[in-house]
């Protein structure tokens, strides 16, 4: 398991990328496939016509239970993959999630009991370049992240400051089955 080092919390204050408010300018500067993290990111994108191809959704908001008007938007037929995820960390059943629902030819929920909010490393680690990853800044928008390989390294620098054994956990995000 990761877990995310008092030091480094200040890390994720500043967006990875351009935060957006408008869900359809998102996506039209958006690649594919993408990668959404968090369950209003996924509201906003599903209601301006886009599925992410992979979602990973904790049913909550600012540690609170989304409105009911979200969790309607968000409940489907989309393959679930279900993690258990510790606040502040980063469990192996997430990261094997991640590769597992980004290497499956259909939209994937990943549904996790714990906490989503430090998912998007990996996301942007296991995905391909080309892909976006799109995440929540509280109060602000949402942030769209191209994966290239300069993000990549951004991410995967980040991934080896935290507390545990970050190389086996990029090998979990990069291998290939």
């Amino acid at each position: 398991m990761l877990r995310l080092p008092e030091d480094l919390r200040g890390a994720f204050k500043d967006p990875l990328g351009a935060v957006y408010t408008d869900a359809a300018a998102l996506l039209a500067d958006a690649g594919d496939p993408i990668l959404a993290v968090g369950d209003v990111v996924t509201y906003h994108l599903r209601v301006a016509g886009r599925d992410p191809d992979v979602s990973v959704l904790d049913g909550k908001t600012k540690r609170e239970a989304v409105s009911e008007e979200i969790a309607s938007v968000l409940a489907g037929e989309n393959p679930r993959i279900e993690v258990e995820n510790e606040p502040a960390t980063l469990s192996p059943d997430m990261l094997d999630a991640l590769r597992e629902a980004i290497d499956r030819d259909a939209h994937v929920v990943i549904h996790v009991t714990g906490e989503e909010d430090l998912a998007t490393l990996p996301a942007i680690v296991a995905a391909p370049d080309g892909a976006s990853v799109v995440y929540g800044q509280p109060d602000e928008g949402m942030v769209l992240v191209p994966v290239t390989p300069e993000s990549r390294a951004e991410a995967r620098a980040l991934l080896q400051r935290m507390d545990g054994d970050s190389e086996a956990g990029i090998d979990r995000l990069t291998r290939q089955d």
